[in-house]
């Protein structure tokens, strides 16, 4: 066990506030360590002289040996049984009383003081309003649940109580059991991080299962579980979808990231297996925990129905995985044994008359097959057919092979002694066969993510002298959006720019024209204007002898759109052919739990409208830059589809990573727009710029 191993193996635990009233929170823990606890369990209840058979003591004070102290007394009360609990040497400490910060001001500030306090003594706190927590390794179940979790080797936080309990009820029905079981309640001290490193160390733990509604530090929680994902699998089911507060952002990147993306993002990052479901989660811990590691994503699938072996074949075609390609000898030698009508090919079909012998027999050729990573037993019943001898050869050939196996069995009674059988040996079992995939394709994606490298970013050479004279800039005059003006920060990265200049000035706009020699773009620039294009800011093509005139006509139309707007000048710019390449955007905006969120995508004016985009969480390696390029539903037209010349791809991953580093070394940055970022053949120019600043950080 990890540094928490006395809180899920304790030998004595103390009850601070136990009851003998039914019905109380403090008569359901107490009855509850009573029924389950291996170990020695303490009532402390200075109004008691006993609650069901314990004698009562008055206090914490003066109890040797606690190794765990639970506290269900009112909320002030409870403040003080954690003081004591330090004072008197108490190492972990559960407070389910609730009160504390989700109960307004008053109660944050009492959470403040559990802090303080646990910080003092160094207490390993779960809470505060929390349901408690199980270990069945120690019969614990220090909880106000209304049953016990089944032994197991799932351990699970939630940060919903009613989760748990709801949970616990469902799975006594499933044969499902669990090692540990924690309601997090408010986190006030240990948080999901805590739980995935203490359980990434416990052999005893085959699978991590989280109920979470917030993650309170992203990064830490990344590092964590790209560590313990390696060798034990992380699934969790984050709520919370919603887009709210999407609509205040400056920039695309902030109106298209929402609140869920970077949830999305790293928990891709850091290996965590993501599911949209509670049926899913633990389809999910039932295949990790009992099947071992796929070699492959090729599925095989053996089947005595045609039409239910379509539906799985449509569902592999829908997931991740596909259909395995079998050896010319595995199709010579089904052929030798399977009776006419039967498809030796994937899907075998060994048809509806088929015993169990005849499933056995093919499961044994199929599985000893190279090209097959995975397989579903599919089967209906049939007069012929005993389920509970399929479960018996099915269960058989997995353990000669070696290879993942998931069962549909499309039936009813008649097959739960069957599900039952597969699953004491670990194979889980479905009557949709659309689950049965999701769960193989789940089991696919913990092996591609145990096996992924991790990659420390590229640290790039920046000229810090002019990005800091650049945001001292914005400093003096106290701007917190920039444009255009901005662009030196590109260039002071490494990221490539059009020649031009941003100037207040009709004729100096002329002069940096002719420096350019060639007609030009010219753009409004002002924090105030965001949609420059939407006002008539930017004209394109301007030949020398319009700059002026321009210039001009650019202030005016500002000045006619927001009297009150600051103009700081115009941009005079190279021409870039857009035409010759294609439009990208390059965005960020800032996590307030993951930090800074990149984004990569179709760039242009209808990026919020067509929303092809990919996101992770900065800073940004190779692979993952390469990664988001691919990822995009338009990736082909990168890389050269329907005759098209590919663009630099690599300048692309470049810039992505470099503005990776940016906005890593510029905390204050907390929203960024390159759009476009024109890709062509040739590389990558940032033709425009959009940031938004927290004035207080610079």
């Amino acid at each position: 066990m990890g540094t928490l191993g006395t809180l899920f193996a304790p030998e004595r635990v103390a009850v601070v506030g136990a009851s003998a009233r039914e019905g109380s929170v403090g008569y359901a823990v107490t009855h509850n360590l009573v029924e389950s606890f291996d170990g020695e369990v303490l009532a402390v209840n200075p109004n008691s002289d006993e609650v069901l058979g314990l004698d009562c003591h008055d206090s914490l004070a003066g109890l040797a040996d606690v190794d765990v102290a639970v506290v269900v007394v009112p909320p002030d009360v409870a403040v003080e049984a954690v003081r004591e609990a330090g004072e008197t040497g108490i190492e972990n400490v559960v407070v389910i009383t609730a009160g504390f910060s989700e109960a307004g001001s008053e109660g944050a500030a009492r959470e403040r003081e559990l802090v303080a306090i646990a910080e003092e003594y160094d207490i390993n706190l779960v809470g505060p309003n929390c349901v408690g927590v199980m270990s069945t390794g120690v019969g614990l179940n220090a909880t106000f649940a209304p049953m016990d979790a089944q032994p197991g080797n799932v351990s699970m936080m939630s940060q919903s109580g009613a989760f748990i309990t709801a949970v616990l009820d469902w799975a006594s029905d499933r044969s499902l059991g669990f090692k540990d079981v924690v309601s997090l309640g408010n986190k006030a001290v240990l948080d999901e991080s805590d739980f995935v490193r203490e359980w990434g160390e416990d052999p005893e733990t085959d699978v991590v299962l989280g109920y979470l509604e917030d993650i309170d530090d992203g990064r830490a929680f990344m590092e964590t579980a790209r560590e313990v994902g390696r060798e034990t699998p992380i699934v969790v089911v984050k709520s919370g979808r919603t887009e709210a507060g999407a609509s205040a952002a400056a920039s695309h990147t902030g109106a298209i990231a929402g609140s869920d993306r970077a949830y999305e993002a790293g928990l891709a990052q850091s290996g965590v297996i993501r599911v949209d479901s509670v049926q899913e989660l633990f389809d999910a811990a039932s295949i990790l925990a009992g099947q071992p590691v796929p070699d492959s994503e090729e599925v095989a699938i053996v089947t005595n129905a045609g039409g239910p072996g379509v539906m799985t074949t449509d569902a592999v075609g829908d997931a991740d995985l596909s259909l395995a390609e079998f050896s010319d000898g595995t199709i010579d030698e089904l052929g030798e044994f399977l009776p006419d009508g039967a498809n030796v090919y994937n899907p075998v079909d060994i048809i509806g008359d088929a015993p169990s012998e005849r499933f056995e027999r093919t499961l044994d050729v199929v599985l000893s097959d190279d090209n097959v990573g995975t397989a579903i037993v599919l089967a209906c019943p049939t007069a012929t057919l005993s389920f509970e001898d399929l479960a018996e050869a099915t269960v058989e050939m997995q353990e000669a092979h070696d290879v993942p196996v998931a069962a549909v069995l499309m039936g009813g009674t008649s097959t739960r002694e069957a599900a039952e059988t597969m699953s004491e040996a670990g194979i889980p079992s479905y009557f949709d066969p659309a689950r049965a995939v999701r769960s193989l394709d789940i089991l696919a994606e913990y092996a591609d993510s145990r096996t992924a490298e991790y990659t420390e970013p590229t640290t790039f050479d920046v000229d810090h002298e002019r990005v800091d004279a650049i945001l001292d800039r914005a400093r003096e005059r106290n701007s917190s959006r920039l444009g255009v003006e901005a662009m030196g920060l590109l260039d002071a990265y490494g990221i490539p720019t059009p020649e031009g200049e941003v100037v207040d000035d009709p004729a100096e706009a002329q002069a940096i024209a002719e420096d350019i020699g060639d007609e030009v773009v010219m753009k409004i620039v002002s924090p105030d204007i965001l949609h420059k294009s939407d006002i008539g800011g930017v004209e394109v093509g301007v030949g020398p002898e319009e700059v002026w005139d321009t210039y001009e006509d650019l202030v005016a139309r500002a000045r006619q759109y927001q009297p009150d707007a600051t103009i700081i000048g115009v941009q005079v710019q190279e021409m870039v052919d857009i035409d010759a390449g294609t439009e990208t955007i390059v965005g960020v905006t800032r996590d307030p739990q993951f930090g800074p969120l990149v984004m990569f995508g179709l760039g242009g004016i209808f990026v919020e409208i067509l929303e092809d985009t990919a996101f992770r969480v900065a800073p940004v390696s190779e692979p993952e830059a390469s990664e988001m390029v691919d990822d995009i539903e338009a990736s082909p037209l990168l890389h050269g589809a329907r005759g098209r010349e590919p663009v630099d791809t690599d300048a692309l991953v470049e810039t992505i990573q470099r503005i990776s580093q940016l906005v890593t070394d510029v905390p204050a940055i907390t929203e960024l727009d390159i759009n476009p970022a024109v890709a062509t053949p040739d590389g990558v120019s940032a033709v425009d710029l959009r940031l938004t600043l927290d004035t207080e950080e610079l």
